[in-house]
């Protein structure tokens, strides 16, 4: 997260940090702020973690099942755009029928996908460190 944050925040520091005459003063009210953010920054990942526990050890599909909902949204849709649809398409056209078969932009589809991806190696990760939790077999 840092990584991302710093080329946007690291301008504004430098305005605010040459502003201060001493050299020796000005490194060291730098290294306070990057400090003082990367800590932020660490505290909100971990807080972030800690709620993302806590929603998918809920009981209620509605709290803890708005994952596994996009995961088969977007393999369903991934079905569609790359299997069924040119599949519906060719079948049409040999059928001689004029019908439009819907596309789906899957511009913004691949970032959710890739996302989700990533979360799921970091799951792996997980299970082969042994820190995994259980799940209910539902």
């Amino acid at each position: 997260m840092w990584q991302i944050l710093k080329p946007v925040v690291g301008p504004l520091i430098d305005k605010l940090v040459d502003r201060i005459p001493d050299p020796n003063a000005r490194a060291e009210a730098r290294e306070q702020f990057e400090t003082q953010l990367l800590t932020a920054v660490t505290e909100a990942s971990t807080l972030q973690a800690k709620i993302n526990q806590v929603e998918a050890a809920h009981s209620s599909v509605f709290v803890a099942g708005w994952r596994p909902f996009i995961g088969w949204v977007c393999g369903l849709s991934l079905l569609w755009a790359f299997l069924l649809q040119p599949i519906m398409v060719w079948g049409v056209k040999v059928a001689g029928v004029d019908v439009d078969i819907p596309i789906i932009e899957t511009g913004a589809l691949y970032q959710l996908v890739l996302a989700m991806l990533g979360m799921g190696g970091l799951r792996t990760f997980e299970k082969m460190k042994g820190v995994a939790r259980e799940t209910s077999p539902l």
